[in-house]
């Protein structure tokens, strides 16, 4: 379910956040499903149990799950988390897009960018 790039850059923890974040939005992990717990995952992955923790507080901060207290984490509900994401890629989109005019870069090639991206998957 989850996989860690020791690679990466990014701190594990948030690691962890993006992938959790992305199997809800992707509809792997539905809405008041229940999550495995911080040890369970912490053995799985084989990290400390505070990396766990931190990612969980992460994810219940930014509205991804709750915590039902002597029942463990659960997801939220997906269907309004995938429309936040959504409106935040699109502010993020907006704003690349003004950057890149600013920059003297043509809307044709912002499109051939775009374009070229799905094909690298």
């Amino acid at each position: 379910m989850i996989l860690i790039d020791y690679r990466d850059a990014r701190p594990i923890y948030e690691q962890v956040v993006q992938r959790f974040k992305m199997l809800i939005l992707r509809g792997v992990l539905h809405s008041d499903e229940k999550i495995p717990s911080v040890r369970n995952l912490a053995v799985d992955l084989s990290i400390n149990p505070n990396t766990i923790q931190r990612a969980y507080a992460e994810l219940e901060r930014q509205g991804y799950i709750y915590t039902v207290k002597g029942k463990g984490n659960f997801v939220s509900d997906s269907g309004l988390l995938l429309q936040k994401y959504r409106e935040e890629v699109f502010s993020q989109l907006k704003t690349i897009c003004k950057a890149a005019f600013e920059a003297g870069i043509t809307r044709a090639e912002i499109i051939e960018s775009i374009r070229e991206g799905e094909t690298d998957d």
